[in-house]
């Protein structure tokens, strides 16, 4: 393996710690109504949790609803358990013996400084990921060296190149957490 290989192996990496950001900052709450809200939960049906998705249709009819109908009614009272014991939601579903609704309240200014602020939570963890990587490259490079199959001058090519894939997938995670900051922040 020569040290351009390892470079190409990056992009997927980044692009892997950036998509993971953009569903963690999804399922925030914004003050309006998504269905990345429920998507990554789980329900006890059938003797096995399973994920929402796969037991139930979910929708937004409006921006302060959220429409869950679970393909066998049998599922609706455990759904509807699993809705009030989530504490992270903080919603309260309404069953009406077909569907469950989950009114989305409006937030408090407060609420939405704390929403950005646990956004930041998201955000490092995916700096962390990208710095974990790029310390694995590194590693790699050197041992390439230490092998004799690299030179200094290709570890250090490999250092620049990737400082500059750093700093563009950054610049994504700053676009990203700057955009949801102001869809959260909006009113």
């Amino acid at each position: 393996m020569v040290v351009s290989d390892l470079i190409k192996t990056v992009d997927a990496k980044f692009d892997k710690a950036l998509e993971h950001l953009d569903n963690e900052l999804s399922g925030l709450r914004t003050g309006r109504a998504t269905t990345g809200l429920v998507d990554g939960l789980n329900v006890d049906v059938y003797g096995s949790p399973m994920n929402l998705r796969a037991i139930a249709t979910i929708n937004t009819p409006d921006a302060k609803t959220i429409s869950i109908t679970p393909w066998d009614r049998a599922n609706l009272e455990p759904i509807e358990k699993m809705l009030q014991n989530n504490s992270s939601l903080g919603l309260t579903p309404n069953n009406d013996g077909h569907t469950i609704r989950l009114n989305i309240p409006p937030l408090t200014e407060d609420r939405r400084r704390d929403i950005v602020k646990s956004m930041g939570v998201h955000v490092e963890a995916a700096h962390i990921a990208m710095r974990n990587t790029r310390h694995e490259i590194l590693k790699e490079a050197k041992k390439l060296e230490a092998a004799k199959e690299a030179t200094q001058d290709d570890v250090k090519w490999t250092e620049e190149e990737l400082n500059k894939k750093m700093d563009t997938y950054k610049a994504k995670i700053s676009a990203l957490e700057q955009a949801k900051t102001i869809e959260i922040m909006t009113v």
